[in-house]
């Protein structure tokens, strides 16, 4: 059983781990929280496989042996397709990762057509072809990668406006691979597949209108750990929560508003 005062860890390329953040504090409302921005790394989809499994397993295999949490999760679908294994294999603890939503969003599809947004990283993993296979039989998958969205949802979060042009192009590059196909052909699911993106639902939603639901997996990581750590106490933090970044303290310049909002401290270095 861990010692009350033990973190979760929650590890990301930034800051849209902050999305399973949130998801979390609904359901463990009390458990003291280290979040790790890899700033220092992002971003992540742009990176090889073996750039992205080293860093991430030595990162967090360096953070674990500093803060002893008691759970990691990593908040991050690229790292957790490409790494989880390999971080399993480093860490004590359980470990939750992050994997795109298909399986929610094939049981909601009506038209079959369900979009996927992702980083270039995360499109083209065999685990998301895996999870296509086994949960989305008949539908169609239509994957796009959209790594100017990481950099927007960074920019939204630290008050800065988001390039109109990037979410339309994102529109327009799914809606043309729609096209004509079984039933109306239209998208109606959308799969965030990167838990930066949830922090644009708005402007997504703007894009591609009310009636495609947005389908990302904040809750279910967070059920998830909760589950895991049922029954476990957890002892008051003697102050806010932290937030760690790599990299200069200059690269997370801008998110205090939202940090504050949350409940952490001024970012720290790591």
């Amino acid at each position: 059983m861990a010692e009350p005062s033990a973190p979760v860890l929650l590890f990301d390329s930034g800051v849209g781990g902050l999305t399973v953040y949130d998801a979390l504090r609904k359901v463990l409302p009390d458990a003291p929280v280290i979040y790790a921005a890899d700033l220092a790394g992002l971003p992540y989809g742009t990176k090889t496989e073996a750039q992205i499994a080293a860093r991430v397993a030595g990162l967090l295999g360096r953070l674990a042996e500093r803060w002893q949490p008691r759970l990691a999760c990593i908040a991050c679908n690229t790292a957790s397709t490409i790494a989880l294994g390999m971080v399993r294999d480093v860490l004590e603890i359980p470990v939750v990762g992050t994997v795109p939503a298909i399986k929610p969003a094939a049981a909601l599809t009506e038209t079959g057509t369900i979009g996927l947004v992702g980083t270039e990283a995360t499109i083209r993993q065999a685990y998301v072809d895996d999870l296509e296979t086994q949960f989305a039989q008949g539908k169609r998958l239509l994957r796009v990668a959209a790594p100017g969205l990481v950099q927007a949802a960074e920019a939204k979060l630290r008050g800065k406006p988001v390039d109109p042009a990037l979410i339309a192009d994102v529109h327009d590059r799914l809606t043309a691979m729609a096209g004509s196909g079984a039933g109306d052909g239209s998208i109606d699911t959308l799969v965030l597949a990167c838990t930066h993106f949830p922090l644009l639902a708005e402007e997504l939603a703007a894009a591609f209108g009310t009636g495609v639901r947005q389908v990302d997996g904040a809750d279910g990581i967070a059920r998830r750990i909760a589950h895991l750590l049922e029954g476990q106490s957890f002892a008051p933090s003697p102050g806010p929560d932290r937030f760690v970044v790599t990299g200069p303290l200059a690269g997370a310049a801008g998110l205090e508003g939202a940090l504050a909002q949350r409940g952490f401290g001024a970012a720290e270095a790591f």
